[in-house]
């Protein structure tokens, strides 16, 4: 049984009683669990579509890119160029814990096939990384403005049971944070090894938007329908 000591502090909406399927849902660099609760009323949700979603607060740590300031963070960066200068402990760490509030919902009912794992930014790096390593099938991975930290080691860490995972990713035209260029590198990538990528590019910065929003939604729609368990 999950320690409740080793998880995370985490807020929690459900769309209805009893869910049968979780949405764990990572933040970005600096924000907190917070950061996208407002979304769920926002996603165009099949009705009867019984989700809680999972909005965990990382620890708070210094983060070198951001003068050593102390901030919630899924891991360390310590150069402009996330992709080549994440912390991996720190990293692994972040995996771990995802893993440990997977295993929480799979306690409470709710199998693997039913649990999606997302994130925007730092937290997506996070959610590309746990997710297609997890040992056991997930519902989907959905990577938003982000990119994948480590890709050599994928080969040789993927799970077999995620090989076919669906995977949302979304990205901005013009963000100057995580690079557009990075996030298109990192599908490319994601797809010469076989997995299938949904990408959507939108017209915007480092943000979310509305029709991404309602891209989700309808994701969640497909991979999460009652005649899919």
């Amino acid at each position: 049984m999950t320690d409740p000591a080793a998880l995370l502090p985490a807020l929690e909406v459900e769309t209805a009683a009893a869910p049968d399927a979780a949405v764990i849902w990572l933040h970005g660099l600096g924000a907190d669990g917070n950061d996208f609760v407002p979304v769920v009323d926002e996603l165009p949700l099949p009705a009867g579509l019984a989700l809680r979603f999972v909005f965990p607060h990382a620890p708070v740590r210094p983060v070198t890119i951001n003068n050593g300031f102390r901030m919630r963070a899924w891991y360390d960066i310590v150069a402009a160029d996330f992709t080549a200068r994440a912390d991996l402990a720190g990293l692994r760490q972040s995996q771990r814990q995802l893993e440990a509030l997977i295993e929480r919902e799979r306690e409470r009912g709710i199998a693997a096939a039913r649990i999606v794992v997302a994130g925007f930014s730092q937290g997506g790096a996070v959610a590309l990384h746990a997710g297609l390593r997890q040992p056991d099938r997930l519902a989907a991975v959905i990577a938003l403005s982000t990119y994948l930290v480590d890709p050599d080691s994928l080969p040789v860490e993927a799970s077999a049971a995620n090989r076919d995972v669906p995977l949302f990713m979304a990205h901005g035209t013009e963000d100057p944070v995580v690079r557009f260029a990075w996030g298109e590198a990192s599908r490319r990538r994601l797809e010469a090894l076989g997995y299938r990528v949904e990408w959507h590019a939108y017209r915007m910065p480092h943000a979310v938007v509305r029709e991404e929003i309602a891209a989700i939604g309808a994701f969640l729609g497909r991979v999460l329908a009652p005649s899919g368990r």
